[in-house]
């Protein structure tokens, strides 16, 4: 008997629960598939970060110890300001004392040279006064010494180096000379204060 118009919505109703029914298993068999995918991408890009990681702290330990290890770590100078201060201030003092002197007074100049000059710097001392001693009296001439500027370059292992500029005023017969100096400075802490060590001209 044929099917009247009123039959085929039912059956095409029936037909389709039918075909949801059947798509549904599939949909539940695909999310756990999904599921264990996403897992595995999550542990995947959490290892991948952990290397990175990893690999960043290395490289930042290494930078570190790097920098540290340059001459430029080691040179206290860029550091320490106090140490910087003291160096400077004991040479400046220091440079003042025995490039000073009066007619009358040389004796408290070399006095002072020995406390605050060492190894070739004192020779070199020792030996440029000897030769102009007898002159400084005679031709009766006072000078005067000022540390203008000075300037630490290096300072590591108690030892320092500095470039000082000076001015100095020679007096003789009233009249006065002006005069300007550059020298490098090599400097070591002994005994509780910077000596200077070496002088050089410039």
């Amino acid at each position: 008997m044929p099917e009247t118009d009123a039959e085929r919505p039912t059956s095409d109703t029936a037909d389709g629960r039918r075909g949801d029914q059947d798509d549904a298993p599939e949909a539940t068999d695909g999310a756990p598939g999904r599921a264990s995918r996403a897992v595995g991408w999550r542990r995947i890009a959490l290892v991948a970060l952990a290397v990175v990681l990893l690999a960043t702290g290395v490289t930042f330990l290494y930078e570190a110890h790097r920098a540290r290890s340059t001459p430029s770590a080691e040179n206290h100078a860029l550091t320490d300001t106090e140490a910087t201060n003291r160096v400077a201030g004991d040479v400046d003092n220091a440079l003042a004392r025995i490039f000073s002197y009066t007619p009358k007074g040389t004796a408290a100049t070399e006095k002072s040279a020995r406390s605050v000059l060492t190894g070739r710097a004192a020779r070199q001392y020792d030996e440029l006064f000897d030769r102009v001693r007898s002159d400084l009296a005679e031709q009766k001439v006072s000078l005067t010494t000022v540390a203008v500027r000075t300037g630490v370059v290096e300072l590591h292992d108690g030892t320092a180096k500095l470039l000082v500029f000076l001015d100095q005023t020679s007096r003789r017969d009233a009249k006065e000379t002006y005069a300007a100096a550059q020298l490098s400075v090599t400097a070591r802490f002994e005994n509780d204060r910077w000596r200077i060590a070496d002088i050089q001209t410039r």
